[in-house]
């Protein structure tokens, strides 16, 4: 309608203007609606231009109409152009504004005094408000916008930068409040004259979270690092972690059984391994007084004698988690500190793959009263003994009585016959190798009772156990005749041998078989069952039985504890002593008892390593 209106005013009326330059105004009503139109309304423009020429004027007529209509073509196809060109540029804008919204952060867009101009998809979705609601709203107040410094100072460097960038609190329309991390830049109007602002909004609420969680653990762990009474020592085997992958690259297979074969490697591997940091009280375990005396590699804390780094070598390569072992810490003053220790490696797939954390007990003073325990053990021992010897008076007296009139008589025999008118030498040589016999039998029976009485500490020694259940029942067998108690030995001649102290075993042996004896008084007798047998490939059962009245049910749990005896006048200490002195040497003790059926203690111990078996005077007994 308008372009037909301008061409009728064209056409119609006597106006000597260029009235075609309306025209200009069709173009651009037609270049808000799409391409084509424009086009079409240009070209129209221009035919209804030239029309109303030819119909004013005619063909043959040149002067100023002519300039007239050249004008109006040349405004008509300049519009065209710059309408074509707006085109173009609003669909950019329009394009940018697209991309803009379809980013996931909070994008929005104000003016100098804070409005909204443009909210973002990304806005909506994380604040909350429409484009349509938020849109004209002044930022902070509809968003609650707490600031980490002052605004005017935020808005002075802006305007001074062109940019700004922090940290932000902002409430969404749900009353939920938000960590966002900020970016700003200013559009300016002007030479410093302030425009608009662009702000790019992220939500790092978890983020923050995490962080903040992550640094709240890691001053909770230096507290507890600094804190404890354990020593603690943080180790880097980042290196040594590196030199096991380039192993593996190169085609080992086999680390662990390296680590046994090759002893170098396990030198350089400790010279891999770097100490970055010690608590207080590693530093008073070392007796140092700065952390700086154990920067380096771990031979600074560990001793020369040490042999625990490559059982924990072979564990890190075998990818567990924990090693813990017995070794000793060299201390700064060049004291050798024994102390336990734990490792807790990480999972090769953690970022911070190479930190390790050591931790450290001195066991000093648990060793001291681990030694005085076991001196006041070997003095209680020997007190036993001696009382056991006491009961053995009688049975001692005969035995060694035996022997010592044997040789009285053997000795009077003698001069008997050299005393002869004609001395038989032959006789007098026979009596007197009989005196000698039995001087040497008096001679082990005080052997064995002295080594009986013999105080000291544990020895560990190879050990014949045929021949140490023999040597120990020679002790008592004088005392299980008097009371009228039958001993019978079921030994395997043909057991391995046992490694440990062979008087504490005799003692166990000597309680047990006195306690069966004693057990079967004022019954008329009774039988003694000493058994000795393997039991699988690597222990040794030796069992002694009583067919005595047996043991009470509610005696049989509290049998070991010490000063705990069913005897009138017992010290309660025999069985406590026994217990404690199998465990000593790696066993266990045990009993079984049904009441009128007698009782049946049995203790296993471990035999000897096989290399260790191989003992001339066995072999010979075992021949024999």
């Amino acid at each position: 309608m308008l372009t037909l209106g301008v061409f009728l005013v064209d056409v119609l009326t006597p106006l000597e203007g260029a009235v075609a330059v309306l025209y200009v105004i069709v173009i651009l009503i037609a270049a808000r609606i799409s391409l084509p139109d424009l086009l079409a309304a240009s070209a129209a423009s221009v035919v209804l231009t030239a029309l109303a020429y030819v119909v004013m004027h005619g063909f043959g007529h040149v002067g100023s109409p002519t300039l007239r209509v050249l004008a109006s073509f040349s405004a008509i196809g300049i519009a065209t152009l710059l309408a074509i060109q707006n085109r173009k540029a609003t669909a950019r804008l329009r394009e940018q504004a697209r991309l803009l919204d379809l980013s996931h952060d909070m994008i929005f867009v104000r003016d100098a005094q804070g409005v909204i101009r443009f909210w973002n998809s990304g806005a909506e979705n994380c604040y909350g408000w429409t484009s349509e609601e938020a849109v004209g709203r002044v930022a902070d107040d509809l968003l609650a916008t707490e600031y980490p410094t002052s605004r005017d100072e935020i808005e002075a460097e802006l305007l001074r930068t062109g940019r700004w960038e922090g940290m932000l609190r902002q409430r969404t329309r749900s009353g939920a409040t938000l960590i966002v991390e900020s970016r700003w830049v200013l559009q300016r109007s002007g030479p410093g004259q302030p425009g608009r602002v662009l702000e790019t909004h992220r939500d790092v609420t978890e983020r923050e979270a995490s962080h903040m969680a992550l640094a709240q653990s890691e001053r909770r762990f230096r507290r507890i690092f600094d804190a404890s009474r354990v020593g603690l020592l943080q180790e880097d085997w980042s290196a040594l972690r590196a030199e096991l992958r380039r192993r593996i690259a190169d085609g080992e297979t086999d680390l662990p059984g390296q680590i046994e074969r090759d002893p170098e490697f396990v030198k350089r591997a400790k010279a891999l391994v770097t100490i970055t940091d010690v608590n207080a009280a590693f530093l008073e375990i070392a007796g140092a007084d700065s952390p700086a005396r154990f920067a380096g590699s771990l031979d600074t804390v560990l001793s020369e004698a040490d042999q625990t780094f490559a059982a924990s070598l072979a564990a890190f390569c075998r990818g567990d988690r924990f090693f813990e072992g017995e070794t000793e810490i060299r201390a700064a003053d060049g004291r050798r500190v024994p102390a336990i220790f734990g490792l807790t490696f990480p999972d090769a797939d953690e970022s911070m793959d190479g930190e390790v954390l050591a931790f450290v007990v001195d066991v000093t003073e648990r060793n001291n009263a681990q030694h005085a325990l076991m001196a006041a053990q070997a003095e209680l021992a020997h007190a036993a003994r001696v009382a056991t010897l006491g009961e053995l008076t009688a049975s001692i007296t005969h035995e060694v009585n035996q022997p010592l009139a044997a040789i009285v008589t053997n000795g009077e025999a003698a001069l008997r016959w050299l005393r002869r008118k004609e001395p038989d030498l032959e006789e007098v040589s026979t009596a007197l190798v009989r005196a000698i016999d039995e001087g040497k039998r008096a001679s082990a029976i005080v052997g064995r009772i002295r080594s009986f009485l013999k105080k000291g500490p544990i020895r560990r020694d190879l050990l014949d156990v045929p021949e140490l259940v023999q040597d120990a029942m020679l002790l008592v067998e004088r005392q299980l005749m008097t009371s009228g108690v039958t001993l019978r030995l079921a030994i395997d001649p043909k057991l391995p041998a046992i490694v440990g102290d062979r008087v504490q075993l005799q003692q166990v042996l000597v309680n047990l078989a006195v306690n069966g004896a004693q057990a079967m008084l004022g019954t008329g007798g009774g039988s003694l069952s000493v058994e000795a047998s393997a039991e699988g490939p690597d222990q040794i059962r030796i069992s002694v039985e009583d067919s005595g009245p047996g043991i009470s049910p509610e005696d049989v749990a509290r049998l070991f504890e010490p000063f705990f005896t069913t005897k009138q006048d017992g010290m309660g200490m025999g069985l406590a002593i026994c217990r404690s002195t199998v465990e000593a040497h790696g066993g266990q003790l045990s009993v079984e008892s049904e009441p009128g059926e007698g009782a049946r203690f049995t203790f296993t111990l471990p035999a000897a390593p096989i290399e260790s078996q191989d003992d001339p005077a066995r072999q010979q007994r075992l021949e024999g």
